[in-house]
């Protein structure tokens, strides 16, 4: 017998009719907070970068592929890392079939990673992604955008993300904050990036929405942590699934390596 609260088809009509308002309310709420997103002031990036992509090197604005707007996902492979983060790759899954719609309206959607390009291509062959993928391997954009961060910001407590300054990372390089002492999922991440710990979390995910106008670009809006989980579209079936996300431990992996479980 199920332990979870059962009732009539009546009792469920009386209790879904009271979710719908509360749906409705959050749904109008989304959308206020849309708005104000557009409306945050655009801040001009004059800072030169050259990311090396499938068609050779590119600048910033080259990645808008004659494009007005562009949507960068910052996608955690580091230099050192042997494969691309596995829950990154969750959320990557969902780009094949959201680029070409984007792009019919005048939006470009890529993604961003410090690793070297030959990486990312071996990686992206692997997974069966097609959309865009830079390299940012020997330039400052990850490190201006505060995904990317160094040993001495770590050991130091220079490292400000998600809009706030952490703490100096004592234990291994590792802060409780971010990773409780290198608890999973974590640390089992970071060993399916082919990395430690320190190692790992000196990458961060984001995601950074840019303009062009006349040829200048603008940075208009990025999020990170929490602020990702609307991308990853198989949360948002759990969240209508009778047990929800229903997580323990790093429950997620590439979609190539369920079967190695």
């Amino acid at each position: 017998m199920t332990k979870h609260v059962t009732g009539t088809r009546k009792e469920w009509l009386a209790a879904r009719r009271e979710l719908l308002t509360a749906e409705k309310e959050l749904t109008r709420r989304g959308d206020e907070l849309a708005r104000q997103r557009q409306e945050l002031p655009w801040v001009r990036v004059d800072k030169e970068y050259r990311f090396e992509t499938d068609e050779g090197s590119a600048s910033l604005a080259d990645l808008f592929q004659g494009r007005s707007q562009l949507l960068i996902y910052h996608y955690m492979f580091g230099p050192d890392y042997t494969a691309g983060c596995a829950t990154c790759s969750t959320i990557a899954d969902g780009f094949n079939g959201s680029v070409i719609h984007l792009a019919n309206h005048d939006v470009t959607l890529g993604a961003i990673s410090r690793a070297p390009l030959a990486k990312l291509q071996a990686y992206k062959r692997r997974m069966g992604w097609t959309f865009p993928w830079a390299s940012s391997f020997g330039n400052d954009f990850n490190f201006d955008f505060n995904i990317s961060f160094t040993e001495e910001q770590q050991r130091e407590g220079d490292i400000e993300y998600n809009y706030q300054r952490e703490k100096a990372w004592t234990q291994l390089g590792i802060g409780d904050t971010i990773t409780k002492q290198g608890e999973d999922p974590v640390a089992e991440n970071a060993a399916m990036t082919g990395t430690d710990v320190a190692a790992y979390t000196r990458e961060r995910p984001g995601m950074s929405a840019f303009a062009l106008e006349d040829g200048v670009v603008y940075h208009a809006y990025s999020a990170y942590a929490r602020g990702l989980d609307v991308l990853w579209g198989m949360y948002q079936w759990l969240d209508r699934a009778p047990k929800g996300r229903n997580e323990t431990g790093m429950w997620w992996r590439r979609h190539d390596e369920y079967s190695k479980r």
